[in-house]
């Protein structure tokens, strides 16, 4: 069964730090790129991040260039994103993506991040 599992969201002051994680089990996760997006309430959901399958390229967008970082772990199965100095405007859900191409692409269910004080 395939099955990406976000953890790590919860609430934060501005300024504060939170780390996501996502694990994958159910395929080779080593073989898919990794990304992360997020969906505020009535917005589109957004590209916040992407990884390559090895790890050694990353891109962002660019509100989140300097403060996020997407790393991952293939032995684990798992891919995270540091979020440092965090601003209300960064309050979303987060979900993560494994794609291998246009036919092999799975979601997590999300975790959601609140920046607020």
């Amino acid at each position: 069964q395939v099955q990406l599992v976000e953890s790590g969201g919860g609430l934060v002051q501005p300024g504060g730090s939170l780390r996501l994680s996502c694990t994958a089990s159910g395929f080779t996760f080593s073989s898919y790129a990794a990304s992360w997006y997020r969906q505020a309430p009535g917005k589109e959901r957004e590209l916040v991040a992407a990884v390559t399958s090895g790890g050694a390229y990353a891109r962002y967008v660019d509100s989140v260039k300097g403060r996020f970082t997407i790393s991952r772990d293939n032995a684990k199965n798992a891919v995270y994103l540091q979020m440092n100095s965090l601003k209300p405007e960064d309050t979303a859900t987060y979900y993560c993506k494994a794609v291998r191409s246009a036919l092999q692409d799975y979601w997590g269910q999300g975790t959601q991040v609140t920046v607020s004080s």
